[in-house]
């Protein structure tokens, strides 16, 4: 990745450049998890609401105390550093491609746009493979390749994974409550018989970068999945677009917390009150900066749409329903190269409420 020049396919676009100067994020909600451990009903029920208040009004949030051990975090982190301080031609023995996404990549695009960066991604259930006829017809192949000469790498990640797993599965509850739902009204969508899993982990590395001005490690973009849980280090470079007035603003390392941000899909269940946010990871000249994050996402079968609890005669669906694991296939496809056409986005799902009136 440090041999990387800055060619055009890294250039941002003038208007999505970022400014040399960004304010700090204040204002994002930091919750303290520990009610969760402590059984504490009344505690959990403010949780929620401090969840649903965080959703609605930034798509984003911080949580402490959450949970996830402090060891196995840090065996985590460290695999992740030795990974990426391999040579090129260790990492590229578990590069991935089009038919097999998994494992590591270094010329991912973001909106069309390759991003500063490299990554490494895995399932942490891993589905069987597909037929040798189905990858013909164009399925995907998701097949961990775990490399074969770091030892402890894959036992520090499928334990992080884990841990990530339980905590996801409490943010979802929270989510439900907060939503006036039933705690595991969500857990549905993540069971095993919805065909294949595709909740996936991934390390992010981003070097240093000639021209931080014109590129980034990540272009703006929402989580087209559920919910998201992000470790970043203490460099910083996470960029939110705020709800409020759509200004860019920094997202401050906090130390022993994770990051949680909403997605597409729980903007879509709760029928657009709460919403995912616009984000972006910004690069630097001095420092390289690691992130690791959880995307926790339903099973390849799941059909997603408003949920009937929220829908009613003065709050019609807003969304078509769609079929998660062809979404997700056609977003992965999208990062391998500059698409003719626009990314798919939930927009494509959007119902124009105000045609359907006349209509009716």
């Amino acid at each position: 990745m440090s041999s990387l020049s800055m060619d055009q396919a890294f250039v941002q676009a003038p208007e999505h450049r970022p400014k040399a100067v960004i304010a700090e994020a204040a204002g994002i909600p930091v919750i303290d998890l520990s009610p969760l451990a402590a059984g504490d009903q009344a505690g959990v029920e403010a949780l929620a609401a401090e969840v649903g208040r965080a959703s609605r009004e930034w798509g984003f949030f911080v949580v402490v105390r959450h949970g996830v051990p402090d060891d196995t975090m840090a065996r985590a982190l460290e695999a992740q550093r030795a990974f990426f301080a391999m040579p090129a031609e260790r990492k590229a023995a578990v590069r991935r491609d089009e038919v097999a996404p998994l494992g590591y990549y270094e010329s991912e695009h973001t909106k069309n746009v390759r991003d500063w960066k490299e990554v490494f991604d895995f399932f942490p259930r891993e589905p069987p493979p597909p037929a040798p006829a189905a990858v013909a017809d164009g399925e995907l192949a998701f097949v961990n390749k775990w490399p074969q000469d770091l030892p402890g790498f894959r036992e520090a990640l499928e334990e992080y994974a884990k841990a990530m797993e339980e905590l996801a599965l409490k943010l979802l509850e929270l989510i439900a409550r907060s939503l006036g739902l039933k705690p595991d009204r969500l857990h549905g969508f993540f069971k095993d018989d919805l065909q294949t899993p595709t909740t996936f982990v991934r390390l992010n590395h981003y070097p240093p970068c000639p021209s931080p001005d014109l590129a980034l490690g990540v272009t703006r973009h929402k989580d087209a999945g559920a919910l998201t849980v992000l470790h970043q280090d203490d460099v910083g470079g996470l960029d939110v677009r705020r709800l409020s007035d759509g200004e860019w603003v920094r997202v401050s390392p906090v130390p022993g917390s994770l990051i949680v941000n909403v997605g597409d899909i729980v903007q879509v269940w709760s029928n657009d009150r709460y919403q995912s946010a616009e984000h972006r990871a910004s690069v630097n000249s001095r420092k390289e900066r690691f992130s690791l994050p959880y995307f926790f996402n339903p099973g390849s079968g799941a059909m997603i749409e408003p949920l009937e609890e929220l829908v009613r005669d003065d709050s019609p669906p807003r969304y078509r329903a769609y079929n998660w694991g062809v979404f997700f296939r056609t977003k992965r496809n999208s990062n391998f190269k500059k698409l003719a056409v626009e990314n798919l986005q939930i927009a494509h799902f959007k119902k124009d409420l105000d045609q359907a009136h006349l209509v009716e």
